[in-house]
């Protein structure tokens, strides 16, 4: 029963390709642990696991790692994204796009000249 609850996460989980992903039922706790990519993948699956259980929900035990600690996400750029718009998904804050610029000097020359298919650093702040 826990499990369905939890399915929302499970689900996410594999759309991320979590690794070493495991998920085992004890006395009515779902327990997960497996590696997320980057911290943001990480803060996706703990938010998914709130939207299902609550903020500090006891039935369900989750470890998660993260693989690539030096970033905060990586993203590939799709047609008609800006800097900004980048900034405000993983920040919230348009603004913060000179952060994102700053760790991408090596191939961006101008923060308002971003090509689709180039692949940003998005830096932990």
């Amino acid at each position: 029963m826990v499990r369905s609850k939890y399915q929302s996460v499970l689900d996410l989980g594999e759309s991320l390709n979590i690794e070493n992903g495991d998920v085992k039922e004890e006395n009515g706790v779902l327990k997960v642990t497996g590696t997320a990519k980057t911290q943001y993948e990480k803060n996706l699956l703990w938010d998914a696991i709130k939207a299902a259980g609550g903020d500090n929900p006891s039935d369900i035990m989750a470890d998660i790692q993260v693989a690539d600690t030096s970033v905060y996400a990586r993203h590939t750029v799709k047609s008609g994204e800006t800097l900004g718009k980048i900034a405000k998904h993983y920040y919230g804050d348009a603004m913060k796009y000179k952060d994102i610029f700053a760790a991408n000097n090596d191939i961006l020359k101008n923060p308002d000249l971003i090509h689709p298919d180039q692949e940003l650093i998005i830096p932990n702040l």
